[in-house]
């Protein structure tokens, strides 16, 4: 950029980021220092914490002894018609302004994309959507400069993206000056792998572990029922530790997630299933997404991973409708009057429930006066076509007290995790995914195996879709034992399975 005469506009352009669900969406920051009334205008369908950079940019220069000049200053944010949203513009406007007025080569600047947000003493503050930002430079062919807490997250993004991490405004002018250099952000190596509660803590209920495997080795969804204390979500607290890790595919996927949330602990991949547990209170957005800004609900957070929900029937009828979509699909559209974003919601659905709103149905002591008819009701809240998507289906009973003080250590997560391994490794060779996206077509069954299938199906009246779920953890099941084709003993134990 060449020295402007003083009566020639100066003119600046920095490349930062918008984000469309977990996509960066390329956005020049242009700035234009010319003569007129002094003025510092934001322009471009910014929103107001982007117009608010104003302020916080201003006090940055202040804090380095800078004083803005006594112009007309108009930042404008291009694409116009792409809303802006974020303070993370603070930092590329900063930059403009810095590169507009002389104090930075425009040419040193422009090999990079930036984000970043403004504290009033300089210092560059953590933003949302780092990793997504650091994707779109390379795609772009541009380094990043962000805050130094994240450069690390970014260089997840892409191994031969030039990542700069800046603590301060200060450090960065200065690093451009050639004053002082800012060490280069080394590639992250090591991965943090928390397994979780340990399935070695569960003693005794042998139908409810072994339904945990079957649905960890073909990522099936399960519902459980029984009474209160039975043990339901202690079971599925440890769904997670039995699965295998994230591909490196998946971790990106879902770290983005995490990332444009806000939510990435530390900079650090996620590279074990996400375990999200609601409550039952939560609202229709933070479920499924959405809100002024649509951010991603919790169906999203646990994306490759698995979304708990307790007390399924106390859960509001809309919230668990919203459901049926991206359980089938493995994606969520958004769709607001200025948005229209889709996330992706890959997870594996698991449910718990008591049989009756007081929790003891059957049980002729602590069972209400309105028992059974309230088990019906408390059910009915839940839609047929929901009950329909569960694989599997199981009755948790509760143990007694000597079964439980003498019962001995149950089988550990990590001998579980080798079995689900094994099996879910032959999915992948087989079809690519696991089972739970797969057509029953696909599969091998014997024609005693089939036949079985054919005959439940008609005694219990298994819809298509009950069909295709019977057979698909029939197939789990065979990959568990490590058999070529469904038999007849496969097809069995997966309709001890099937809700009646």
């Amino acid at each position: 950029m060449t020295s402007p005469s003083p009566h020639t506009p100066a003119l600046a352009r920095i490349q930062s980021f918008a984000f469309s669900g977990i996509e960066a969406v390329p956005v020049k920051v242009e700035v234009q220092v010319s003569s007129g009334l002094p003025a510092f205008l934001v322009v471009g369908l910014a929103d107001k914490s982007v117009g608010e950079a104003r302020e916080r940019v201003r006090a940055a220069l202040t804090a380095m002894g800078l004083a803005l000049p006594p112009k007309r200053i108009l930042v404008n944010l291009v694409p116009a018609d792409l809303l802006k949203e974020g303070a993370h513009f603070d930092l590329p406007i900063a930059l403009g302004l810095l590169c507009a007025m002389g104090i930075l080569s425009f040419e040193a600047v422009s090999a990079y994309a930036a984000v970043g947000e403004l504290s009033l003493d300089g210092r560059i503050n953590p933003v949302a959507g780092v990793l997504s930002a650091a994707i779109g430079a390379v795609e772009d062919k541009l380094g990043l400069i962000c805050p130094a807490a994240q450069a690390i997250e970014a260089r997840w993004g892409n191994g031969s993206t030039d990542v700069l991490g800046a603590p301060t405004l200060a450090a960065l002018v200065s690093h451009f000056q050639g004053q002082q250099i800012l060490s280069p952000t080394p590639l992250p190596t090591e991965h943090f792998i928390e397994y979780g509660p340990d399935l070695a803590d569960v003693k005794g209920m042998a139908i409810g572990r072994r339904a945990l495997e079957i649905a960890a080795a073909g990522a099936h969804s399960m519902l459980m029922s029984g009474p209160p204390g039975a043990g339901k979500s202690m079971l599925a607290s440890r769904l997670p530790g039995i699965l295998p890790n994230l591909t490196r595919e998946e971790a990106l996927e879902t770290s983005r997630i995490h990332s444009v949330s806000g939510i990435l602990q530390n900079g650090r991949l996620v590279v074990r299933p996400p375990y999200r547990a609601p409550h039952h209170s939560a609202s229709f957005p933070a479920i499924v997404g959405g809100g002024a800004k649509a951010r991603p609900g919790e169906v999203s957070l646990a994306n490759n991973g698995v979304l708990f929900l307790d007390e399924l029937p106390e859960f509001s009828r809309s919230c668990l409708e919203s459901l049926r979509q991206p359980i089938e699909t493995g994606s969520i559209s958004i769709a607001r009057a200025a948005h229209h974003t889709t996330y992706p919601a890959r997870f594996q659905f698991i449910a718990a429930m008591n049989p009756c709103r007081c929790g003891y149905l059957g049980d002729l002591e602590r069972s209400c006066r309105k028992a059974p008819r309230c088990g019906e009701d408390y059910t009915a809240k839940i839609s047929g076509p929901m009950l329909d998507r569960m694989d599997l289906c199981v009755q948790i009973e509760p143990l007694s007290p000597i079964e439980i003080s003498r019962a001995p250590k149950g089988e550990s997560s990590a001998a579980v995790r080798a079995r689900v391994e094994i099996a879910r490794q032959r999915q992948i060779e087989r079809q690519g995914v696991p089972n739970s996206q797969v057509s029953p077509d696909a599969f091998e069954m014997d024609d005693d195996a089939r036949s079985l299938a054919e005959q439940a199906a008609e005694r219990l009246r298994l819809s298509n879709r009950g069909i295709t779920r019977l057979i698909r953890v029939s197939r789990t099941i065979a990959d568990l034992e490590g058999t070529q084709n469904i038999q007849r003993h496969h097809v069995a134990e997966a309709l001890t399975f099937r809700r009646r």
